[in-house]
């Protein structure tokens, strides 16, 4: 069935309203009562169409959770299917911190609005599910599921905030944290494998 024309022009405002507020307001700020006033539209719209805060945060998030997936599924190489298994961590490594400090305010929302979103959501299941595979084929050694969900753990849009912000890290010292998580020093991958 397609959409009317009202329901997607709605849509579309409250989907744009939403990401303006959550870019510039403080996530205690943002409620669906102010993303309709900005969007022109009514409370009850939003909630039919939405459900509720978490509803439309996901709802913002998905299309470019799909685009990430896609190119994990198939891809070129390293990141998608092929390559050496050290490579191919380390560019989905490299893809999920980019995903995260380019929709950092939008995974902070989906961390803010409930104590599992970050992790019980199905779109980081996939990234924990596939973080577990590659880390299972570059570092057979290793409790793959624990360390998946440890360096998930430190692509937490608010951990790298607080790094940022706090601690006056620049985004290249994370992210080398964040591949050394993986892959501690002295481990010695072989990315050709």
């Amino acid at each position: 069935m397609t959409e009317r024309a009202d329901a997607a022009r709605n849509r579309a405002a409250v989907l744009t309203a939403a990401e303006a507020l959550f870019q510039r307001e403080d996530l205690d700020h943002v409620s669906l009562a102010r993303i309709a006033q900005a969007a022109g539209v009514g409370k009850a719209t939003v909630m039919r169409r939405f459900g509720d805060l978490l509803g439309l945060v996901e709802a913002l998030i998905a299309p470019r959770v799909t685009a990430l997936q896609d190119r994990v599924r198939s891809g070129e190489p390293p990141l998608g299917p092929g390559g050496a298994a050290g490579a191919r961590l380390h560019a989905y490594l490299d893809a999920l911190f980019d995903f995260v400090l380019d929709n950092r305010t939008l995974i902070r929302a989906l961390e803010h609005y409930g104590p599992y979103a970050y992790y019980a959501n199905p779109a980081s299941q996939f990234w924990i599910d596939e973080l577990t595979d590659r880390i299972r084929v570059a570092r057979p050694a290793v409790d793959a599921p624990y360390l998946a969900y440890a360096v998930f753990t430190a692509l937490r849009a608010d951990v790298m905030d607080y790094l940022r912000q706090h601690q006056h890290m620049d985004i290249e010292r994370i992210r080398a944290g964040v591949h050394a998580l993986a892959d501690p020093p002295g481990s010695q991958p072989d990315l050709h494998r």
